[in-house]
Formats: C-alpha cells, structure tokens, sequence
C-alpha cells in the first residue's frame, strides 16, 4: 500500500502563497531543491488541484542542458511520474502521463493507494485540505523558509483537528527547516 504524502513550501507564519498569490519567496536553493528531489523520487503519481498543476506543468519542458543539475534531476522526476488533476474546467491536459478528473474522490484515492506501490503525492493546498480532511494524508512535509508574509493561502485549512507525530527534521544553511510529520487521525 502507497503512502499518500503532502509537501510544501511555507513561511514561518504557515502560508504556501501571501495575499497577493506571490509565492516567489519560496523558491528553493540549490541545497534544498537537491533535498526536495531526493524526497520526490519514491513519488510515482502526483494529485493536483487545476491551479498547482498549472504552476508544476512548467516542469514539463524544464530541464535542458542549459539548466542546473538538480533542475534537470526535478524535471526527470517529474515528468516520470503519473499526474492526476482534479478539475471541473480544463478539458484537457497538456502534459504527458496526464489525466483530467471532474471531482476529488476519496474512496478512489483510498483505492489508488492499495492498489500503487509507489508514494502518491499531493500538491497544493486546496486539494490538501480535501485530502487532510478525509484522512488520506500519511505524512506532512514541511520547509518552513524564514519570512513571515501575513496572510494568505494556509498550509493546513483553517479547522482541520489532527494531531502530528514529529517523524524527521534538518536545517538549511539558508535558514529553511525541513519538518516530516506523521498524521494520526
């Protein structure tokens, strides 16, 4: 059975993205973009929300020679990896290994995660919080970057009671810090 893991990028203050939907903040150094690809390799299916998989479709055609290593590394990961994305209005994908579905289903998630033998992840917070509130959700992993943004897009939804089991943490040379939660529901 697949774990089903969210990860994310946040500030100290728990936001993915400020008021404004800025998330440019967050962009990942070499040292931790190497640690992020390092984590993402057991990843063999991916969850989005339409509004992330816009943002992770760059990663699509990213990668080319002219790129870093570890950029390269991230797009080979990605575009390996299945992709499904939840969304009532795009028609189509534009990326390969690609498939559209209207609505997020927990029991076809639940059986997504029997049936795979390789982590599932999901990304962004929307489609997280549907996730978390369902009790799909393994583990949390967050990269808690040192800027405080007031307000935004949360990491976990406003609500959400569950309780997290400190399973993993590391600190950056630039001031980010790595947290793996169990949840326990």
């Amino acid at each position: 059975m697949a774990q089903l893991t969210y990860t994310g990028i946040t500030s100290l203050d728990g936001y993915v993205a400020d008021r404004d939907g800025d998330f440019s903040w967050s962009e990942p150094n070499e040292e931790v973009h190497t640690f992020v690809n390092d984590l993402e390799r057991a990843v063999g299916t991916y969850l989005f929300g339409r509004r992330m998989y816009g943002v992770m479709s760059a990663w699509e055609t990213l990668g080319s020679e002219e790129e870093s290593g570890f950029i390269q590394d991230y797009a080979r990961i990605w575009q390996a990896a299945d992709k499904i994305v939840y969304s009532t209005t795009l028609a189509a994908a534009s990326t390969a290994r690609t498939r559209i579905e209207q609505t997020f289903n927990p029991e076809a998630v639940r059986q997504l995660k029997e049936s795979s033998h390789r982590e599932i992840s999901v990304g962004g917070a929307t489609l997280a919080a549907s996730a978390l509130s369902a009790g799909l959700v393994d583990e949390c992993r967050l990269f808690i970057s040192p800027v405080v943004v007031g307000g935004g897009t949360p990491y976990l939804p406003e609500g959400l009671g569950l309780k997290l089991e400190l399973l993993e943490e590391y600190r950056f040379g630039n001031g980010v810090v790595y947290l793996r939660y169990r949840t326990l529901y």
